[in-house]
């Protein structure tokens, strides 16, 4: 059915071709004015792109305020509002010149369309005019760039001093969060000890792996500053953060970081959103395979009473009483898997 539609739009398009090929070689031999229907096709055209610049910029104005309450809420994080302000300002600049040039541009189809007895001036060039439009974007684009570079390094920096570690882990199709418990420092990891026993290849007898914990859910205390270490085991994934305004890439055999300082509650931003339902959540933001669109995971950001509550509700990655048995069972799947080979 749907090709049929399609072939008879083709067709009759193609039809529409011939009969206006046909009105026009039959005006050209009853010897009509070419020239004056030409400057009325052309008053008509650029009455018709005047009234297309009028509704074309209204509509963008209407679609900005009309699904603006559609968009993400106010930013969660110190640097989500840093973020928002930068790119509040860059939207700033785009509009005023995307104003200007669709202005400029339907303005001059309009004014220099074909008129009889006028001629086109040639006025080849003009060193003011090419150094204000050289000058002037130059300037506005390097205080973009060097604003948004100085958030990013800020953004970007390292603190395990003072912020909480954590390591989200990507894997096909799921977040495996690790915290690096009360000394703040994880254990180590490596690909060959991962085993059914033991999904991210960690150091069970390694001292700094005995505090660690792992969670599907990421919890963060508010207004505490959050060190993340970001990983894959497959594929190139993305930590996305949409309601903190940030990602990350997680990359195999890479360790790439993010920090930020969480600032609104689950508990209040259902308050702000209106919607007693709301939760925060953790998506990839690359297309990782064909459950891509399930990768997510629940982040619950609570006061530091509601967050120690939780964490001491988490078992460590291995109990100590257990972690030489998690380093025989590991041992032993390997075994397992070279005799079979």
């Amino acid at each position: 059915m749907n090709l049929l539609i399609f072939l008879a739009v083709v067709l009759g398009t193609l039809v529409l071709v011939r009969l206006m090929s046909i009105v026009q070689l039959v005006s050209s031999l009853a010897g009509d004015d070419d020239e004056a229907e030409t400057i009325k096709d052309n008053k008509l055209n650029a009455l018709f792109m005047l009234g297309f610049m009028v509704v074309g910029l209204i509509l963008v104005v209407y679609m900005i305020i009309r699904f603006k309450p559609y968009m993400l809420p106010v930013a969660a994080s110190i640097h989500g509002v840093e973020t928002d302000s930068l790119l509040n300002w860059n939207f700033l600049v785009i509009g005023i010149v995307f104003f200007i040039t669709q202005i400029a541009l339907f303005w001059y189809v309009f004014r220099y369309q074909y008129r009889k007895g006028e001629r086109a001036y040639y006025y080849p060039h003009n060193n003011t005019i090419e150094f204000i439009w050289t000058v002037i974007p130059t300037i506005v684009l390097s205080v973009l760039i060097i604003t948004g570079l100085s958030s990013w390094n800020r953004i970007t920096s390292t603190d395990d001093k003072h912020g909480m570690v954590v390591e989200v882990y990507g894997k096909q199709f799921k977040w495996i969060v690790r915290y690096a418990g009360g000394d703040n420092k994880l254990g180590p990891s490596n690909f060959r000890k991962i085993s059914p026993v033991n999904e991210l290849g960690l150091d069970s007898l390694h001292q700094d792996t005995e505090d660690d914990v792992i969670a599907s859910e990421l919890h963060m205390p508010v207004n505490t500053p959050m060190q993340f270490y970001f990983h894959s085991s497959d594929v190139i994934h993305s930590a996305y953060f949409p309601h903190f305004r940030a990602q990350m890439n997680c990359v195999p055999g890479m360790t790439t970081n993010f920090y930020f300082v969480p600032t609104i509650t689950t508990a209040k931003m259902r308050e702000i959103t209106g919607n007693p339902k709301f939760d925060y959540v953790l998506l990839c933001n690359k297309v990782c395979g064909n459950a891509h669109f399930n990768m997510n995971a629940k982040i619950v950001v609570e006061t530091k009473e509601e967050f120690q509550r939780w964490y001491k509700s988490q078992k460590t990655a291995f109990p100590k009483s257990d972690g030489k048995t998690a380093e025989v069972q590991q041992s032993t799947v390997n075994e397992k898997i070279t005799a079979s080979k």
